[in-house]
């Protein structure tokens, strides 16, 4: 259904160096060791939902005694997350805004379970009516968010997979999303604006949430989103053979390649050059500085644009890492992250005997 299609995109910017946040209901699976992943450059959608709701910004109510933000007043900060209203837990925007009402006739204070940062505290705030007579807090919130990237890599094993290569945060808070659950579905490429010098391009994409889900999204963090996926059908019908993985002292400087996604759902191969490789034991974020350096990518975005996160790289027939930033007064180069690090994050590390020989 047309209504139900969304065209958004995820805000990639070189500021995104933030600590990472991860669902407190997602339990730690085992460590599995790989040989080989399949590489993936699938344009992907994203929706994430937040544990409890982001607090986004303030709307003043207008009472008998002028304009004012319960909230605000309170010391509630933007980007504080209300996990829960009176002892009772908060999963989207409906449940708290029902239980807001509901308190309406008590005309007492209500106590907010606020979670800032890695605190996690009460407030209590008496909320106002406002001229229609609802029970208000003063307050703009928000418990979901959505946009597009690209796939890294799936381990066909465990059913493990990466994506994005950087964390998402929130628009408007600038912090790491705490998310509560999500998933990736497919999207396709519908058009791209070019990126320029002080203006990061973006790809703009098609798809839908109420798609089959390809996976489900466990974790947010530095590196990127992983989770499992739940139908490997893109991956079987592109029938794409695994690679070995690169530790990061491998990596070296010079002609490597990238898969994406600048049209529709076709994943293409282009050339690129790793500029430096930073052999760091242990995980960095930017690690690697990239060059698009083919001129059908060149010509049909400028460099790296929003979107292209995630894009794996490849260099002598093995995975080396992913596209994460781009520089803002350069577009055709940016950053990239070690493989190596994402492998970690999802549960996934090389296996002992790869390790010894290389």
């Amino acid at each position: 259904m047309n209504h139900s299609r969304i065209i958004l995109h995820l805000i990639l910017l070189v500021s995104f160096v933030l600590p990472f946040t991860v669902s407190d209901h997602v339990a730690a699976d085992a460590i599995n060791e790989v040989e080989e992943i399949i590489p993936g450059g699938h344009s992907i959608g994203v929706k994430l939902h937040t544990s409890g709701v982001v607090v986004v910004g303030f709307s003043p109510i207008q009472t008998d005694d002028g304009k004012i933000s319960p909230a605000e007043e309170t010391g509630i900060e933007i980007g504080d997350i209300i996990l829960q209203v009176n002892q009772q837990k908060i999963e989207d925007m409906q449940t708290f805004t029902h239980l807001i009402q509901k308190y309406k006739d008590d005309d007492t204070p209500i106590e907010l379970l606020v979670k800032r940062q890695e605190h996690i505290f009460p407030v209590t705030i008496t909320p106002v009516s406002d001229e229609d007579d609802e029970y208000r807090l003063g307050l703009f919130i928000r418990d979901a968010t959505a946009g597009i990237g690209t796939m890294t890599f799936y381990d066909p094993k465990s059913k493990r997979y990466g994506a994005l290569g950087h964390v998402i945060t929130d628009h408007q808070t600038k912090r790491p999303i705490d998310i509560y659950n999500g998933k990736i579905v497919p999207s396709n490429i519908t058009s791209i604006n070019k990126g320029e010098s002080g203006s990061p391009g973006e790809k703009r994409a098609r798809f839908s949430m109420e798609d089959k889900s390809l996976g489900t999204i466990q974790k947010n963090s530095d590196y990127g989103i992983f989770g499992k996926l739940e139908d490997e059908g893109p991956f079987l019908e592109d029938h794409v053979d695994p690679l070995p993985v690169a530790q990061a002292h491998e990596v070296k400087e010079g002609e490597a390649k990238i898969l994406t996604v600048v049209e529709d759902n076709k994943i293409e191969e282009f050339e690129v050059e790793i500029v430096s490789s930073v052999p760091s034991k242990h995980p960095e974020t930017k690690g690697m500085v990239v060059q698009i350096t083919d001129p059908d990518l060149l010509d049909a975005t400028g460099g790296i644009v929003q979107g292209m996160s995630g894009s794996p790289i490849i260099q002598d027939d093995k995975i080396v890492g992913a596209v994460t930033h781009v520089f803002l007064n350069d577009p055709t180069s940016g950053y990239g992250v070690h493989i190596e690090w994402m492998l970690n994050e999802a549960g996934l590390e090389i296996k002992d005997e790869q390790k010894e020989a290389s």
